[in-house]
């Protein structure tokens, strides 16, 4: 059944997404406490018991963040039934520059919402919140419990998020939902190594640069087989439609003393993008072994390799089609078209549930793709026709899944 629009409900929620975007929740420096502090007294406003889940600090420090706390809401519907989480993340990039509006002053124009978060992913907080006051307003007939997982560190990888909530075992959800656009089902991305590269050679004057050992020339050594290692894997292409190949950049260097002196220390970090079919292991090792290869003989050259993050792919697990099916049957009913089921080349915390066997995919408000959005770029904005078509369509989903025939349908 796909429900209408509500006029008043649509109201609400333009409002409360205002409210949350106009508080700042850049990440880094990842101080979100506060966002979340506003976040939770909105939800309690709408009449849910909300649940703080405060990261010790260290924890939080360890991911270069100042403070991340997890608000989780459950409402439960009859008796037994599945668990699902809507998971959705209020950390946000920072504005940068070349804004046309404030970035955190939630201009409503042109049937938009600007502002830092709009899109990715504050929009969900509001989608998955007002389908689950739908479901509390006509909960007759439903059977199972419904989550939502708002976090905070999903800039920083979702360590402290989505994987605090699972391995603490606040959260044993049998499926999930996870923030994204309207018109296509994630049921896969790619995952992310980033990887630190310190060269360490020995300074000398510029005069006599063969009485030191150049840190920067052997740099010049690894970025020339980085760079033919990505040629090389322009030649691979995923069997995952809608990822293509795996993808290395180098997207920081830094170091040197002076002009007029050779060099002691280059640091540098490489982006490794991972297909669903690679094991991240597996790539470090693979990648580490070619830069070392690249510096081999150079004497007074040391270097040292450091993760720093590894996000797995998110593939898609046995079950994820008992989250698809519903989901393109709403979203056709609403927006006139059946979004496809793919993979997109980037990487999400929503990895972190199918690490831990849930089978996940991504859908919530937003247009065609992120740079239909300016998601992560100025003048970010959702269209308020797609969070109201993104609201609907995940109530109407929610109660296919909490009926007597979803939720045997979710448990098989």
């Amino acid at each position: 059944m796909t429900l209408p629009a509500d006029d008043a409900r649509l109201a609400r929620e333009v409002e409360f997404l205002k409210a949350l975007v106009r508080v700042p929740s850049d990440n880094p420096p990842g101080d979100c406490a506060p966002h979340a502090e506003v976040a939770g007294q909105l939800l309690e406003g709408l009449g849910f018991t909300v649940e703080r889940h405060p990261v010790p600090e260290p924890f939080v420090k360890s991911y270069g963040m100042k403070s991340v706390v997890n608000l989780v809401v459950r409402e439960r519907f009859g008796t037994g039934g599945p668990v699902i989480a809507l998971n959705a993340h209020g950390d946000v990039v920072p504005p940068g520059e070349g804004w046309t509006y404030d970035p955190y002053g939630a201009t409503e124009k042109g049937g938009a919402i600007y502002g830092r978060g709009a899109a990715v992913s504050k929009s969900d907080f509001a989608t998955y919140t007002f389908a689950l006051l739908g479901l509390k307003q006509r909960p007759e007939g439903l059977n199972g419990t419904v989550e939502l997982h708002f976090t905070y560190d999903e800039e920083a990888g979702g360590f402290l998020g989505p994987k605090w909530l699972i391995e603490h075992e606040i959260s044993k959800p049998e499926l999930a939902i996870s923030a994204g656009f309207s018109y296509a089902v994630v049921v896969a991305h790619n995952g992310c190594l980033h990887l630190e590269i310190i060269v360490r050679g020995r300074q000398a004057h510029a005069a006599l640069p063969e009485t030191g050992h150049d840190a920067l020339e052997a740099a010049n050594g690894i970025l020339t087989a980085i760079y033919a290692e990505r040629q090389r894997l322009y030649g691979i292409t995923s069997a995952t439609p809608g990822i293509g190949s795996p993808k290395i950049t180098v997207g920081l260097i830094s170091g040197g003393i002076n002009t007029n002196v050779v060099p002691d220390r280059i640091v540098m970090r490489v982006d490794r993008r991972l297909t669903p079919e690679e094991d991240g292991a597996s790539v470090e090792a693979e990648l580490t072994k070619l830069i070392e290869a690249a510096v081999a003989g150079r004497e007074g050259i040391e270097i040292e390799c450091r993760r720093i993050i590894l996000a797995e792919p998110l593939r898609t697990l046995p079950g994820t089609e008992r989250l698809v099916a519903p989901l393109q049957k709403h979203a056709a009913a609403v927006l006139g078209e059946t979004p496809p089921a793919t993979a997109v080349p980037l990487y999400t915390d929503a990895r972190h549930y199918t690490a831990a066997g849930v089978p996940t995919v991504l859908y919530g408000a937003g247009p065609r793709s992120i740079l239909e959005a300016n998601a992560h770029a100025a003048d970010e904005h959702v269209r308020v026709g797609d969070l109201d078509a993104a609201t609907r369509v995940i109530e109407a989903t929610l109660r296919d899944l909490l009926t007597a025939e979803g939720a045997q349908a979710a448990g098989a």
